[in-house]
């Protein structure tokens, strides 16, 4: 639950007002699958105990189609040719109002669900006693878990120019919805619109913000409206008048009737919408607004980056080992903080294989602070010249290699990743942004805090901002204009919902179903040393072996069986392939897709090398796969064509890593085809520019420029 959004907990009463923009398609027809979904979610809010109150718009739409359809049909071709008439308002909400609420009733008795329907008019409010029974009947229905659905009775409105006239008690639905909540002292105020909110912008200018706290002192003169509604009366600036309006005493929501399940996010305290806060609120939301924000997070750690590159090589190697003896000065803190985050996972019930990858074991820090100098004494990755052409005679090409800009890394329980990739983008000139898992918050801050504390105020702090909502995520996946690169280090799942969510290159992999395939020649001395290192190692880390491949030939060597042994009496679960299943009695693999991160993995016999290979391809994640055999002809094969990122001969697949490839660090291993494949350091991070020197050359039709494209020697 954002920090922002706590009061959600207090609600109770509710009221949703749904626009005409959000109740009809752009041909003006109904939106049924649109309706049908937010009808879910109201019958889900008055199972759950809310009292829910809508406010709908709509019915002067529905009206107009349906007497244009009436007219049509009554019309002879000679009254077609004339100029054609607009429908009077009136009658179409007369006409609409039934129509609008049999919908209604029936989307509602599907979801067993009663509702009752209330006709108003601007004069009505002026009468008290009306006010007074209003009140009454509403409360009334409320308790017996009806839900009331009010209208502006347009049909007898006395209002000139119900499209225009923004006059009276209240002027339109928008405006209705604001006096309700008043009136009838809701605890939240929902309006629906076709956008997610308020924006400092059109919403169709990419450069356009979404505000997602509303301060009028802050955000009254800096807001450009766009066009009103394209079917309604008012658009987003009547939400804004009537939204304020209502917050003197009732927070309100703006947020998007088209979002999936947008009405219950902003129940569970999601940060979606904009939220226009009570004046009550204020003082709580002044804080929070302090904070900076994502868009503002990742223009620093651009700028930054600008600045970073700008200065000597020598400069960026002395941040590196400051940072390196700072992290083994306080390595007491460190491990202090760590220990707090074990313990509160371990209180929580995570499971053992993520509590691993949280701890941070004796000599882990020395080990990173290692890393770190290694790295820095590599040599300067940045203004590399990659190659010098010459394009003409005086004509200078150069390729060299400069830093991608911005990345943002997402990683889940291993706080150690934070000091590698913090490194890695330093070494690499690029600004970095960071979101940890909550389960170690506080190793990653006191990581944070003292990694930012060696970086000079001439470069800034700000070149890596650690992000501690999980809610910043979303807003960070859309900033495409200053992002250049998402690195998600998780599980599959973590994964896939970031690809899915952003335009912003991704690069990682989702699994790391990692293979050793025995072969019939293999040294079984050496067999056995590989696999149980590969798997005991480090179970939780990707690296690790998942499935144990082993020739057929091999079924009854006592050599095989005395491995599965070992892994067994080290804790390792055994699960077998429907031969190993059958031929040892190991309890069934449920998949050979799966990846154990933990002391347990799979078996199998296969029938040569091919057959390895093709196990591979059609289970394995493209990851690290390793051959153990003293067949050099089969060992050929098998790193040939085997189509994973790393693939080995006779060694672990924990030396898949690189600090162990001689990369100093790396922020992930990418099972990808693009840009960056296996373990990414330093060069994972490096893009090319072309920086080209001449003496006065122009084009000019290429008239009198004589190409010659000579490759000079660097």
């Amino acid at each position: 639950m954002d920090s922002s959004r706590v009061f959600v907990k207090d609600v109770k009463r509710v009221i949703v007002k749904v626009g005409t923009a959000v109740v009809t398609r752009p041909d003006g027809r109904l939106a049924l699958g649109r309706l049908g979904a937010l009808f879910e979610q109201l019958q889900e809010l008055n199972s759950q105990g809310y009292e829910v109150i809508l406010v709908s718009s709509g019915a002067v739409g529905v009206g107009r189609q349906r007497l244009r359809y009436r007219k049509l049909l009554n019309s002879s071709f000679s009254d077609l040719q004339k100029p054609q008439v607009e429908l009077d308002g009136k009658a179409c909400a007369a006409v609409g109002q039934s129509g609008l609420m049999a919908l209604y009733d029936a989307l509602f008795t599907q979801l067993d669900v009663a509702s009752s329907q209330l006709l108003v008019t601007d004069n009505d409010f002026k009468d008290p006693e009306f006010r007074n029974q209003l009140c009454h009947t509403v409360n009334t229905l409320l308790a017996l878990k009806v839900i009331p659905v009010f209208n502006e009775n347009d049909a007898v409105s006395t209002r000139k120019a119900p499209y225009e006239d923004s006059s009276g008690i209240f002027w339109d639905n928008d405006s209705l919805a604001g006096l309700l909540a008043l009136e009838l002292k809701a605890d939240l105020l929902i309006l629906l619109s076709d956008v997610e909110g308020l924006y400092n912008g059109p919403p169709s200018d990419s450069k356009s913000e979404l505000i997602d706290t509303y301060l009028k002192e802050k955000h009254d003169e800096k807001i450009t409206f766009g066009d009103k509604s394209r079917v309604g009366r008012g658009g987003m600036q009547a939400k804004v008048k009537a939204a304020v309006y209502a917050a003197t005493q009732v927070p309100v929501v703006i947020t998007s009737g088209f979002t999936r399940d947008s009405i219950l996010k902003v129940l569970q305290g999601k940060k979606v919408g904009t939220l226009f806060p009570t004046k009550r609120m204020m003082k709580e939301i002044v804080v929070s607004t302090k904070d900076i924000k994502p868009r503002d997070m990742a223009v620093s750690a651009r700028d930054c980056s600008r600045r970073l590159q700008s200065i000597s090589s020598e400069e960026r190697k002395k941040i590196l080992l400051d940072i390196a003896d700072a992290l083994v000065a306080n390595e007491a803190k460190i491990r202090a903080e760590n220990e707090a985050d074990v313990a509160a996972a371990q209180q929580a019930g995570y499971e053992k294989a993520l509590i691993s990858r949280l701890t941070l074991k004796p000599g882990k820090i020395s080990s990173l602070a290692k890393s770190i100098r290694v790295l820095a004494n590599m040599d300067d990755p940045i203004g590399q010249i990659l190659k010098r052409t010459e394009v003409a005679d005086g004509l200078v090409l150069e390729k060299i290699s400069s830093p991608l800009g911005v990345l943002l890394i997402v990683f889940e329980s291993r706080p150690d990743a934070l000091v590698q990739i913090a490194s890695l983008a330093i070494r690499s000139g690029n600004g970095l942004l960071l979101k940890g898992g909550k389960e170690a918050m506080r190793s990653n801050v006191i990581l944070h805090k003292i990694i930012t504390e060696a970086i000079p105020t001439s470069v800034g702090k700000g070149l890596i901002g650690l992000v501690t909502s999980r809610d910043e995520i979303g807003d960070l996946l859309k900033l495409d204009d200053v992002i250049d690169l998402v690195i998600p280090r998780g599980s599959n799942k973590l994964v896939s919902q970031i690809k899915s969510s952003t335009k912003i290159p991704v690069l990682g992999h989702a699994d790391g179903i990692c293979h050793v395939y025995i072969d019939k020649s293999a040294d079984m001395s050496m067999a056995k040393k590989i696999v149980l290192d590969a798997k005991i190692d480090y179970p939780a880390a990707c690296n690790a072996m998942e499935t144990l491949l082993v020739h057929k030939s091999l079924l009854n060597s006592s050599d095989i069986k005395d491995i599965i042994y070992e892994l067994k009496t080290k804790g390792v679960e055994i699960f077998g392939g429907p031969i190993a299943c059958e031929e040892l009695s190991l309890p069934k693999a449920e998949s050979f897709h799966h990846e154990y991160s933990s002391m347990a993995c799979t078996i199998e016999f296969v029938d040569d090398v091919y057959a390895a290979i093709d196990h591979i391809h059609r289970y394995g994640s493209a990851h690290t796969d390793c051959i153990v055999t003293s067949d050099d002809e089969v060992s050929d094969i098998f790193l040939k064509q085997v189509d994973s990122a790393a693939v080995f001969h006779n060694a672990s697949t924990r030396f898949s890593d690189g600090a162990r490839f001689g990369l100093g660090a790396e922020v992930g291993i990418s099972t990808g085809r693009i840009h960056a494949r296996g373990p990414v350091g330093v060069e994972g991070l490096l893009t090319t520019r072309w920086i080209l020197k001449g003496n006065g050359e122009v084009v000019n039709g290429d008239e009198g420029v004589a190409y010659t494209h000579k490759n000079i020697p660097l």
